[in-house]
């Protein structure tokens, strides 16, 4: 082997060794967004929405790359930099992601106890799974953090890429079920706005999770030496993958589902016996079960990341707003945030189980108005950085900034009845 190749050996190994943050990153967007908005769009409306899922993935890219770019650049975090630039900035974020603490975990632990149901024999009650599911992932945390997290979700992701991929073969190589006479319905109305502003909002992932990301990149780096490059590869690999994995599952309920006669169940947890029942139409009937477990691990590991990731945000906001020292940053006050993440869920699922799903609806859609402030933000915060941001990510930012904005405006102005 000559030096040239063990050389570029060499530089793969410290890529993979770096490759954590971003798989991560992927392993919380596709939860919700994926396997249910995703595979909903497309049983809704075949592939109509599919240049909207595309445009919403290229757009946001440039923000979502500015979390772990300013973090391996300056060696702080994006809410460092929201703290510098102004403490409004860092309180609405810090508003915001307390809100899509509470509905995020107890939405995506719902629909993970809602799939254990089905892998699980007999009957259960809905709330004892999801005590079980919140308990265990906590558990998990605590013992160890970031760890549990990075080895998780890179395992999961492989399973339900394979699994998806090879669904979608199959449904492909049968042609579309779609009956005959079948009306299709028109996307292209201001009466399935809130759907695709809903489906933006967390496509591929809410915005926060680009500061999320920011924090996981600095957690990563305490443990592995990680060079800008390498960082940047990581990413992309993630953010790429939920791209195409969102097209994935749009083509799965498009190929299997849309026109079939089956009405689309739009409840998340409803959904999910529909979804399984896809996977097990196109497969065989014996992956049932397997894909019922591939599906709640996909959930599970979403549950994980979503809870370590929102609570991680939540205590260094917590931190900058009270001026506290970086000493002050430790995995004590992190368990404190992760238990309250998981307490909170619970109550809003216990207490408030029937307002989950508008909830849900309505974090999505807040998600997605919010987005072209802390769009812009990131920006601003890398546009003078070591490294200079390429022509093209500039034109990208610029054309993505006002794709978004002008969504944002066309929803808001739709729903105070002026555009109508």
């Amino acid at each position: 082997m000559n030096e040239q190749t063990l050389n570029e050996t060499s530089r793969w190994r410290q890529r993979l060794r770096a490759m954590g943050p971003g798989i991560m990153m992927a392993s919380a967007a596709v939860g919700g967004s994926h396997i249910i908005a995703s595979t909903q769009a497309g049983a809704l409306y075949g592939w109509q929405l599919a240049l909207i899922i595309v445009l919403a993935n290229l757009f946001k890219y440039p923000f979502f790359r500015f979390g772990p770019q300013y973090t391996l650049e300056t060696g702080r975090s994006l809410l460092e930099g929201y703290a510098e630039k102004s403490r409004v900035y860092l309180w609405v974020f810090f508003v915001l992601n307390l809100f899509a603490t509470v509905i995020n975990t107890a939405a995506v632990s719902m629909l993970c106890a809602a799939i254990l149901s089905f892998v699980l024999p007999g009957e259960w009650s809905m709330n004892a799974l999801s005590v079980a599911v919140l308990a265990s992932a906590v558990l998990m945390l605590l013992v160890g953090p970031y760890r549990t997290v990075d080895s998780m979700s890179k395992i999961i992701m492989i399973s339900l890429t394979i699994t998806t991929v090879a669904a979608v073969a199959v449904a492909a190589s049968k042609g579309a079920q779609m009956q005959p006479g079948f009306i299709e319905p028109n996307p292209w109305n201001l009466g399935a706005l809130a759907f695709i502003v809903a489906l933006m909002g967390w496509m591929p992932a809410p915005i926060e999770i680009s500061a999320i990301n920011s924090l996981w990149v600095s957690a990563k780096r305490k443990l592995e030496k990680v060079s800008y490059e390498d960082g940047l590869f990581d990413f992309n690999v993630g953010y790429i993958s939920t791209a195409i994995l969102a097209i994935v599952f749009l083509a799965l309920g498009a190929l299997v589902q849309y026109g079939s006669g089956v009405e689309v169940k739009m409840a998340g947890g409803a959904y999910i016996g529909q979804l399984i029942d896809m996977y097990a139409k196109t497969i065989g009937e014996w992956s049932r079960w397997l894909v019922a477990f591939i599906a709640f691990a996909c959930m599970y590991g979403t549950t994980i990341t979503v809870i370590d990731g929102y609570s991680r945000t939540n205590m260094e906001s917590m931190r900058l707003i009270l001026r506290r020292p970086e000493s002050e940053r430790s995995n004590r006050i992190l368990a404190v945030w992760i238990v309250f993440a998981a307490i909170t869920g619970l109550c809003v699922m216990l207490f408030f189980k029937g307002a989950v799903l508008a909830m849900l609806k309505f974090a999505m859609i807040a998600s997605f108005v919010s987005t072209p402030i802390f769009a812009y933000l990131n920006l601003a915060l890398v546009r003078k950085g070591e490294h200079k941001l390429q022509p093209w990510l500039m034109w990208l930012a610029w054309a993505g900034l006002l794709y978004l904005s002008g969504f944002a405006v066309l929803f808001l102005l739709n729903q105070a009845g002026i555009v109508a």
